[in-house]
């Protein structure tokens, strides 16, 4: 009992003694000010980068070129690619796709990127993977890729439903006789279509693969470990494809409903256009929709081809039809 009172007493001393005085780092108060500002400056880049884009610059690929690109989606030991071209347009003229009207960066189900900026959002350094997988709604991350429902028809049996590939959890269906395995995300890159060996292989930061030259090749992938990753095998057909893509219509061509600034905004008058703003995809404005050309004048007096199929249309059944061609689209 005594040696306990004594080493009670010793504490409260020691207490009363460091009573006032300040607890300081060794080599003083530098050290802890500096983990601070690292730790601040460390979450202020972070939201930086994740709220930013790269800059607008004077490098390849600018507003004036048109570009195309071999492409793939290699899905289980499965070839994918996506449906659709982005070009389609509402009654009223608007782009049903805006974020291809924002970048002009789209597909014709010929396994192809077709890369034709219509604004400064797929120019330069922002030319890279993710500007052309946003035109169909896919979502690339470091871990998973997600189709969109209307993107899902074509993927392997399996994984129409959800449409979702997660790294080192979605497993790939046995083969031969084997046992399913774990997938993982990758995509491989080359630099030209002609080129020999392996290509680049990306293992994150799969949406800023940059897209920076004409003529390349580029899979996204989600197999197994140790899978061997080719060129699509349409690559064959690249210059072909290229041939039958001749024509580029401009934003105010295929889109009289809506206008697309060179900084990339969309929209109708003062208005920003958004995705959930426009009606359903229409074969023809005029046709589908009579009374767009008499009671929307930016219609009818920006688009040529509206104007005259309206003319036909209200002529009597016996006179001649007028000598239009049908509005081409980009092939």
């Amino acid at each position: 009992m005594a040696t306990s009172s004594s080493s009670t007493k010793k504490a409260a001393r020691l207490a009363q003694k460091g009573k006032g005085q300040k607890v300081r780092f060794q080599g003083g108060t530098l050290f802890p000010v500096v983990v601070a500002l690292v730790i601040v400056l460390g979450f202020g880049l972070i939201a930086y980068a994740r709220q930013s884009r790269p800059a607008a610059d004077a490098s390849a690929p600018t507003i004036n070129d048109h570009w195309h690109h071999v492409y793939g989606f290699y899905i289980c030991g499965e070839w994918v690619q996506l449906n659709g071209d982005g070009e389609g347009r509402d009654a009223s003229g608007r782009p049903t796709n805006v974020d291809y009207a924002r970048s002009g960066i789209h597909s014709h189900d010929d396994g192809l990127i077709h890369w034709h900026p219509f604004s400064s959002a797929s120019v330069g350094r922002r030319a890279d993977l993710g500007v052309f997988l946003r035109t169909f709604g896919v979502e690339l991350s470091n871990d998973v890729l997600q189709f969109p429902e209307d993107q899902r028809a074509q993927l392997p049996a399996g994984f129409q439903e959800d449409g979702r590939f997660e790294s080192d959890e979605t497993q790939c269906p046995a083969t031969d006789g084997g046992d399913a395995e774990t997938g993982r995300l990758q995509v491989v890159r080359w630099d030209n279509i002609d080129s020999t060996g392996d290509g680049t292989t990306f293992i994150a930061g799969f949406d800023g693969v940059a897209l920076d030259r004409d003529a390349m090749a580029v899979v996204i992938a989600f197999v197994p470990d140790g899978t061997d990753i080719e060129k699509p095998p349409w690559t064959i057909d690249f210059a072909q494809n290229v041939l039958n893509d001749a024509n580029q219509q401009t934003p105010d061509e295929l889109f009289p409903g809506a206008d697309v600034s060179p900084d990339g905004d969309v929209t109708v008058g003062s208005a920003p256009l958004e995705q959930d703003d426009v009606g359903p995809e229409v074969d023809d404005v005029a046709s589908t929709d009579p009374d767009v050309a008499s009671t929307d004048p930016e219609v009818a007096s920006t688009d040529p081809d509206v104007v005259s199929d309206t003319l036909v249309q209200g002529e009597p059944a016996d006179s001649e039809p007028s000598a239009t061609e049908p509005p081409t689209s980009d092939g």
